[in-house]
């Protein structure tokens, strides 16, 4: 196996690619509100410049929820052929869930749909839920995704679906159209639990053009419980499923209010750049 080299806070780039025979890879912090594309763009385009190469490769190792942010693998260059590999990858995720309420999407890009009883939720409910979901299971990818079916992206039909019928049956779909997949959960571990009408912040926004197109529900006025869960797992969980099936076996309703993947493989959230940071690097001594 290659080996890239890895950027940090402190590297410098020499402006020939040809110095870095095996390519580079960016830990980077996806910003919030951003699309993993969006990064994808912002960086490619700086990279090219840097080292004056207009056809270099720039990917990424695993797509990034827009409402997420954390680690995402960008790989330059010759880099860019163990997207496979590096996407394989177990991950880390710390996911905040509010209970009493679905939304069309799982997470707040789309308004809540559906309202569900929520008292009788407290962190021993959570705690005893939890046990039931470690191991390998199947799971359902939330319609509104990028899972192709039949060569179509998920979310091209939800919203196709959401305009012809509204929200409603958006679970039913997802069920009738997208296969189940194997996954594993191997911990999950409750941090903290706030049992509701606590305000809460939203992640700082660090918005560019294209990626202000992204919505964001304001919830804040529900006062909904919200758990924060740290959860281990491979590769293909969707955290916003998981959301939405502890929801469901709380005999309740959920969704996705934040989410950061902490680690994807040996990368930590500890150890990425900002975009800002990776931008800095890229445009050094221009």
């Amino acid at each position: 196996m290659s080996t890239p080299a890895v950027l940090t806070r402190s590297s410098t780039l020499s402006g020939n690619i040809e110095d870095y025979p095996d390519g580079i890879l960016i830990p980077l912090d996806k910003p919030y509100r951003w699309t993993s594309a969006d990064a994808i763009r912002k960086i490619k385009f700086a990279a090219v410049r840097h080292f004056s190469k207009k056809n270099l490769k720039v990917g990424h190792a695993g797509t990034l929820d827009p409402l997420a942010t954390g680690i995402l693998i960008v790989c330059i260059g010759k880099a860019t052929k163990l997207a496979e590999t590096l996407q394989s990858h177990d991950k880390e995720y710390v996911a905040e869930i509010a209970f009493g309420a679905t939304t069309p999407s799982y997470d707040k890009e789309k308004e809540p749909d559906r309202f569900f009883p929520a008292d009788h939720i407290d962190e021993n409910a959570i705690r005893k839920a939890l046990e039931t979901f470690t191991g390998e299971q199947d799971q359902v990818a939330p319609l509104f995704s990028a899972k192709s079916v039949e060569g179509v992206r998920a979310y091209e039909i939800a919203r196709r679906l959401m305009k012809e019928n509204g929200p409603g049956g958006i679970d039913e779909a997802a069920a009738g159209l997208i296969r189940s997949a194997r996954i594993r959960i191997d911990s999950l571990e409750l941090l903290s639990f706030t049992s509701g009408t606590a305000s809460r912040e939203t992640p700082s926004v660090e918005v560019s053009g294209k990626s202000s197109r992204i919505n964001v529900a304001d919830n804040s006025g529900l006062g909904l419980p919200v758990a924060t869960i740290r959860i281990r797992c491979s590769k293909g969980t969707y955290i916003r499923s998981f959301a939405r099936d502890l929801g469901e076996a709380l005999g309740s309703g959920a969704y996705l209010e934040n989410l950061q993947r902490s680690r994807s493989g040996d990368f930590r959230i500890e150890d990425a750049l900002t975009i800002g940071q990776t931008l800095d690097i890229l445009n050094a001594n221009r």
